[in-house]
């Protein structure tokens, strides 16, 4: 046998020695606890054949306390390219089985070559997460091999899209990372996120938590609101991936994909001219609303257990991507509180930096009162949404479905903050309050006045009915051009995508800055 031959079967023999990471024992291990490894992950995430790797044979460069004599090829995560549906990711996956995949910073140098190269080709970074946290035999290296990825993710942020899956542990510093990023998956029961263990949890606090319960999949999406997406399995997660890829560009200097439509954009959708009860203050489901005008009903929901008051998802219209912002009246009224504000804050922030149109569907009756919200900063809060609709350049479509109260009213995407078309439906009830409220200020003396408890029940009345006949309709509004037009609610759909169509060519820039300064 030549040396060449020697040579290449070497080459064969080093390449199935990485494509096994920790070994086979490690692997079993792996599988056991109900967990794919980096390399499987991959292959579910990207098309069949697609993938390309980098970094093979990348092996730690630490020599304390006993590591000299434990190299493995890849060293803990596996990083490169492929593609999803034909368009070009870049993707790393760590590696339980190396090291726990622990970071050292040959692993975290990785990770940085695959992110610098997402960012000069202009495609987005996905992030597979599975790792025990900093090689501690590295000390420092370790921390600066975070920090380097950190400050990857920053500059990252709004060039190319960005997603994170969390399938193992993802501890300590570790966790800003994915905290950096656009989207959060979590699988419930496996994955984990958080600053302090257990351990120190208990040693500083006295409280006593388990690993899910201090930062477990359900925790992060309907308390703290740190992850979007919570899944049960982990094929779930990566055809989450795929899909909500499906609604990007690949940077910040592309449109979105456009994808073939087979639904009537004329179609009409009776139901929703009957969807508004009789009563204001009576429910309903914006769902209904959304899956009746969006393309084939489908939509897929970003944070759906997290501040269900207001609804944030991806769906198409006429087969063009858009975000939707909705208050949901079915839950808290539909009230804008602190939760609310940041998660759709944050989702027409990442719309606006990816040039995805926005469409508002708005029924709110203001912002939640009480000392709770008031102390919390609902303020600041409050002004993070409005900050992000006021800067957002991308066009924007807003159609006011019944209550439109105060302050709410104008930072729900309002003409007054560049909303470029708005509309309302004949039930639309624009003013600065419900008329309970307005009568109680605007004829507060003549209320002391009357003592008899039925004169001043049908007083209240009549004035309350006068407010209405004023401001529960949208004709004042649409008197000053606050309002387009006003439209039957079964042509919502149309009419949107009408809308859409005219703000193709949309151009609006923002005045020359270093950056703003969003209230945070």
């Amino acid at each position: 046998m030549s040396e060449i031959q020697n040579k290449i079967n070497k080459l064969i023999e080093n390449r199935e020695t990485a494509r096994m990471g920790g070994g086979q024992t490690s692997i079993d291990k792996q599988h056991e606890k109900g967990k794919y490894t980096a390399r499987e992950r991959i292959q579910m995430l990207l098309d069949e054949g697609s993938f390309e790797e980098f970094d093979m044979f990348v092996t730690h460069r630490c020599y304390d306390f006993g590591m000299e004599k434990k190299h493995t090829f890849g060293d803990g995560v596996v990083t490169g390219y492929g593609t999803i549906d034909g368009r070009l990711v870049y993707v790393f996956a760590q590696d339980f089985t190396v090291t726990a995949g622990s970071l050292s910073l040959a692993l975290a140098d990785k990770i940085c070559k695959v992110m610098d190269m997402a960012m000069r080709n202009g495609a987005p970074c996905i992030g597979l997460n599975d790792s025990g946290g900093a090689r501690i035999q590295e000390g420092v290296n370790a921390l600066a091999g975070y920090a380097n990825i950190f400050q990857r993710n920053v500059m990252s942020s709004g060039v190319i899209p960005q997603i994170s899956a969390i399938f193992g542990p993802c501890a300590g510093g570790a966790v800003y990372s994915p905290a950096l990023t656009d989207f959060i998956i979590m699988k419930k029961n496996t994955s984990n996120m958080f600053l302090t263990g257990p351990k120190v949890v208990k040693t500083v606090t006295g409280e006593d938590v388990t690993q899910e319960q201090l930062g477990g999949a359900v925790v992060h999406t309907t308390k703290s609101g740190v992850a979007q997406f919570a899944v049960d399995t982990e094929e779930e997660g990566i055809a989450l991936i795929r899909k909500l890829i499906s609604y990007m560009p690949q940077n910040n200097m592309e449109d979105t994909p456009m994808a073939l439509c087979t639904d009537n954009i004329a179609r009409l959708e009776d139901s929703l001219n009957e969807i508004i009860p009789d009563n204001p203050n009576q429910a309903y489901d914006m769902y209904e609303v959304i899956k009746a005008i969006v393309d084939n009903g489908e939509f897929l929901e970003s944070a759906a257990s997290y501040a269900k008051n207001i609804i944030t998802c991806f769906a198409r219209f006429n087969g063009q991507s858009v975000g939707i912002i909705a208050n949901q009246p079915k839950f808290m009224a539909g009230v804008l509180d602190i939760n609310a504000s940041r998660k759709a804050a944050r989702f027409v922030r990442f719309c606006d930096a990816f040039n995805i149109p926005i469409v508002t569907l708005v029924d709110v009756p203001g912002f939640l009162p009480g000392t709770t919200q008031e102390y919390g900063g609902v303020i600041t809060h409050g002004a993070k949404l409005l900050f992000a609709y006021c800067e957002a350049t991308v066009p924007k479509v807003t159609v006011t479905l019944r209550k439109a109260y105060g302050g709410a009213y104008i930072v729900m995407s309002s003409k007054h903050i560049r909303g470029d078309i708005n509309y309302a439906w004949p039930s639309a009830e624009i003013a600065v309050m419900g008329a309970s409220g307005a009568v109680e200020v605007l004829y507060a003396k003549d209320l002391k006045a009357i003592t008899d408890p039925a004169e001043k029940a049908k007083f209240i009345a009549e004035k309350e009915q006068e407010y209405r006949d004023l401001f529960s309709n949208p004709y004042n509004a649409a008197r000053y051009g606050y309002i387009d037009d006003v439209i039957e609610p079964r042509n919502t759909r149309l009419r949107i995508i009408r809308a859409l169509q005219s703000l193709a060519t949309k151009r609006l820039q923002n005045p020359a800055k270093k950056h703003s300064n969003i209230p945070l």
